[in-house]
């Protein structure tokens, strides 16, 4: 049986169902809806321990995969069916607890009876889908292949709009991003959602450290309630480690790469108990970042950088207060062409050399001959 699976999976089937049968042999009673209406969609098969998961990741996905606006367009093209696998021949009693509980809660198909699950099955899962504690989200195309053995992440990051849950399909997504607050905030809630589309003034920041976070907010408010127009937004880790990992399971390691190395900053900033601050405009990929004491000493700045917010943005007047200036011996000779767009604020600081820079006027034509 363990060869019929292997092989089953290498073969290119008419649809799912011989594989599903074969998986789910021996389980009395099936899933929720029948493995015939499985048939022509994208199965994603939820390995996991029958406690699943902490209740935060786990409301999280399933906001991501059921409840995404997304969904409603893809007209039910795949389902979710979970697996629970013991940690041994049969359930204890918190497992079993855990079982009745999210086995009617969640949205999902479920099998029934995971005890009645074939040993050869579970065997063949934790040896070749490398099933150990942490979930799988295990995707079979509508002819029955693996299209990905784990697309758990993706779904985190990017939930419906992932759809097909394929590899080539998460390459995709990483190479239409770009580093920015959309990516990070992208779905956590309706407001914040209208924030970023309007573009507004954000501080985003994180920390396991209460006593930093209390210090903080009480700054910030000190700051707002001079009249900065700012949005703050509280964030855990878990969406950033989704991040990561689904990176670099791609092969995504080159540091070069934009997204990795904002993410790995923020990560290890966190893991070293800091508290951290990404402040910038919704819509822009421009944004500064500060860590531990350089956040506190940043908002006690603030009465020298606050006054330029209106003419050099947030992160632009951040920065010609805390970063030093180099010395130029000589004229920089650097230059930025910008195009013109209502409302665009007549001062920019260098990139280089952080001086104001002149302005200039270029018409250009772009006509086709």
């Amino acid at each position: 049986m363990h060869n019929k699976l292997l092989n089953l999976f290498k073969e290119t089937g008419i649809d799912n169902q011989e594989v599903l049968d074969m998986l789910l042999k021996g389980c009395s009673t099936g899933v929720n809806i029948g493995l015939s209406e499985l048939k022509n969609k994208v199965v994603i098969l939820l390995v996991s321990r029958p406690e699943l998961l902490p209740i935060e990741v786990l409301l999280l996905l399933v906001q991501q995969m059921h409840d995404h606006p997304q969904r409603l367009k893809l007209e039910g093209q795949y389902e979710v069916v979970w697996i629970p696998i013991p940690s041994s021949e049969a359930l204890t009693y918190n497992e079993e607890q855990c079982f009745e509980f999210f086995s009617k809660s969640l949205p999902w198909n479920t099998i029934c009876q995971p005890q009645s699950l074939s040993p050869i099955v579970v065997k063949f899962v934790q040896q070749e889908w490398n099933f150990k504690e942490d979930p799988l989200m295990v995707v079979l195309d509508t002819q029955g292949k693996i299209t990905n053995l784990n697309a758990f992440d993706m779904a985190i990051v990017w939930g419906a709009m992932a759809y097909p849950f394929s590899i080539a399909r998460e390459n995709e997504l990483w190479e239409e991003e770009t580093w920015n607050f959309q990516l990070l905030l992208d779905k956590i809630d309706p407001l914040v959602a209208k924030w970023v589309e309007e573009d507004q003034n954000l501080c985003i920041y994180g920390s396991d450290n209460l006593d930093w976070i209390k210090e903080f907010t009480a700054k910030m408010r000190e700051v707002t309630n001079s009249g900065l127009q700012l949005n703050m937004v509280f964030v855990g880790q878990k969406n950033a480690k989704s991040m990561r990992r689904s990176k670099l399971r791609l092969g995504h390691t080159d540091d070069t790469k934009e997204i990795l190395k904002q993410l790995l900053g923020l990560l290890d900033t966190n893991e070293n108990h800091q508290g951290w601050v990404l402040m910038g405009r919704g819509c822009s990929r421009d944004s500064i970042k500060l860590q531990g004491r350089e956040v506190m000493e940043c908002l006690d700045l603030f009465p020298v950088w606050g006054e330029n917010v209106s003419i050099l943005g947030l992160v632009g007047a951040i920065r010609t207060a805390i970063e030093p200036k180099p010395l130029v011996a000589e004229p920089c000779h650097h230059s930025d062409i910008i195009p013109f767009a209502e409302g665009l604020k007549g001062t920019v600081l260098c990139a280089k050399c952080k001086r104001t820079l002149e302005k200039f006027i270029i018409y250009e034509c772009n006509v086709m001959e």
